[in-house]
Parts: C-alpha cells; sequence; structure tokens
C-alpha cells in the first residue's frame, strides 16, 4: 500500500465524516486552512513517542493510538486550552493492514470523545514512531503558564498519582504483590489511557496562578514551576493522594516513589493562592473537581520534600529524556 492511499485509507475518510466549519481545507492538501476562534489564542505543542522508550514493543496498535492522543491533549489540559484540531506524522516498519486498522480505531475513538479533528501529516519508512502535534485555543488572560506563582502560594494535584508507573510495571511483571484481574487492569489502562483533565483546567481558570502536567513525575514537573517562577517548594509526602489500587499493589515506599517519580499520570499539578483556596474548596467540596493540597511554595529555589515535617530523601528525581 503506497503513502497516499495509506492516508486515504485509514485517516481521510475519518477525518472528513467530523470536519467542523473551524477547518477550511483539512487531510490531503500540501497544508491545512484552519480558522481559529475569534479573540482567542492559539495553544500549540508536539510530542514524539518511540517503541521500545515511551511504550513497549509489542504493544497493541490502538493502545497506543489512545496513548499517543492522550499524552498530548494532556498538554493543552496544563494550558487551559480547548482542544481544536491535530496532526500525525507516522514512521512505520511495514505498511501491516491490521496494525493501521486497530491504530485509526484507537485514534478516532480519543479524537471523537474530546472533539479534536485531524488536520494532516505525513508517513514513512522506518522504526516505529508516533508524533502528535495537537492545537487549541484559550483566552489570552486565562491561560494556565507555568511562571504565574507567588510564595505562599498551596500547590496542589487532581486525582491520584504513582498509578501508571505500577500499571506499566503490571505489564512487564514488576509489581511486587500479587493483585487482582481488576487492580491489573485499572493500572494498566491508567497507563495506557490517560485522562486529559480538560474539565478540571477550565474549573481552575482564574483560580490557579500555574499548572503543568505530571508527564516526568511530580518532583521534577514541580521543578518546571518553582524554576520558571523563582521559587521553592515543600512537598508533604504524607498528603500525597494514592489510589487503593496502587496502594494494593506495592509497599507504601514503593507507592510513595512512583507518585513522586513514576511519571506519565498526566494529572495536573497547580498552584493557587491562599486568597482564592475558598474558591478551590467550594469547588472540591461540590465534587466539581477532585484535588489535592499536596505542598507550598516558599522563596529559594528547588523541590524540598518532607514525611511528617522530617526530611524526606526521594531515591530518583524523575524521568530525563537523554
Amino acid at each position: 500500500m503506497g503513502e497516499f492511499e495509506l492516508i486515504r485509507h485509514y485517516f481521510q475518510q475519518h477525518s472528513a465524516e467530523s470536519t467542523p466549519a473551524s477547518v477550511l481545507l483539512g487531510v490531503g492538501d500540501d497544508a491545512a486552512l484552519l480558522q481559529p476562534p475569534a479573540g482567542e489564542a492559539l495553544s500549540v505543542s508536539v510530542d514524539t513517542l518511540v517503541s521500545g522508550v515511551h511504550f513497549p514493543d509489542d504493544a497493541p496498535a490502538e493502545e497506543i493510538a489512545q496513548r499517543a492522543l492522550r499524552v498530548n491533549l494532556s498538554d493543552l489540559a496544563a494550558m487551559g486550552a480547548t482542544p481544536l484540531w491535530f496532526t500525525l506524522a507516522l514512521t512505520l516498519p511495514e505498511a501491516s493492514d491490521d496494525w493501521l486498522r486497530d491504530f485509526s480505531r484507537g485514534l478516532f475513538e480519543v479524537a471523537e470523545a474530546y472533539g479534536i479533528s485531524l488536520v494532516g501529516g505525513d508517513t514513512t519508512k522506518g522504526p516505529l514512531t508516533i508524533t502528535v502535534q495537537v492545537m487549541g485555543s484559550v483566552a489570552p488572560g486565562l491561560a494556565l503558564r507555568r511562571d504565574g506563582a507567588s510564595a505562599g502560594d498551596y500547590v496542589l494535584v487532581t486525582h491520584t498519582l504513582g498509578d501508571s508507573a505500577a500499571g506499566l510495571a503490571s505489564l512487564q511483571g514488576r509489581l511486587e504483590k500479587a493483585v487482582s484481574e481488576d487492580v491489573s487492569a485499572y493500572l494498566q489502562e491508567r497507563y495506557w489511557r490517560p485522562t486529559p483533565r480538560l474539565e478540571a483546567a477550565a474549573q481552575l481558570a482564574g483560580i490557579a496562578s500555574a499548572a503543568l502536567d505530571i508527564s516526568d513525575g511530580l518532583l521534577a514537573d514541580l521543578g518546571h514551576i518553582c524554576a520558571a517562577s523563582d521559587l521553592s517548594a515543600e512537598l508533604f509526602i504524607e498528603e500525597l493522594p494514592l489510589s487503593p489500587a496502587l496502594q494494593n499493589a506495592t509497599s507504601q515506599d514503593q507507592a510513595r516513589q512512583w507518585a513522586l517519580t513514576g511519571g506519565d499520570d498526566y494529572e495536573l499539578c497547580f498552584t493557587v493562592p491562599e486568597s482564592r483556596m475558598p474558591e478551590l474548596g467550594a469547588l472540591i467540596g461540590t465534587g466539581a473537581l477532585q484535588a489535592t493540597v499536596v505542598g507550598r511554595l516558599g522563596t529559594g529555589s528547588g523541590v524540598h520534600c518532607t514525611l511528617h515535617g522530617e526530611p524526606y530523601d526521594s531515591q530518583q528525581s524523575g524521568y530525563t529524556h537523554f
């Protein structure tokens, strides 16, 4: 199957079926023509996933697609942006009909669920590599950035941490404890299909002072907020939100380590000034937002961990790309 036939068969038809009015020209030409919403800024992010590095070599094609688009949508959530469009560059060892059918099914399942349209891309032959670029829009004054935090702000995270690292350990047979099929399935789903916290980000507009998504581990990613805002942070290890599934799968020490440095959670880490905490508390109290206070910002630099007020030495610092 040639490149253009591959695109038409697996990607162009699906894209055309749900093309919004904002796509003036989509898949099939030299470039897309797109119309952003009036008065909003364009938010753009791109990620590359390499077989054997970002997912197991024998991973199912549908799960690769799910993961590839979801982790990119998480970047839009981290900026408080609404998803609009994405492009896809595929490097394939071979053009397998079965693989492409499963991959496109997983890809468009996510695209339809989050209202984002495929508008272009590229295919080539080589080691399996997936590059997704996502585009969204956000009111310029409401974008969630890394550099807006201040000393005294509280540090919070959405939902639970460490599940994805445990899910990968489950896939690779590295869990310390024997777990039920339900626990294993939950953890593996958290690895393959992270939830972009778009709804949570929308709730945080005008409340959070800084935010990002947790891709390299809380310890490393909170460090990015500290560096951008020229601050330090104290992390309260006893407050880390750990799911029952994670706690059933491993020791408390390992669960905390995965929550701090495991990465791939794609939850939001955000900061909130003390004056806005009542608003945030109201959102949490009504169930509109699930978030936990895990630290506080101060002057200085770096992220310092404490356990019940005593220094806590993390064994690792988080994922590094090189």
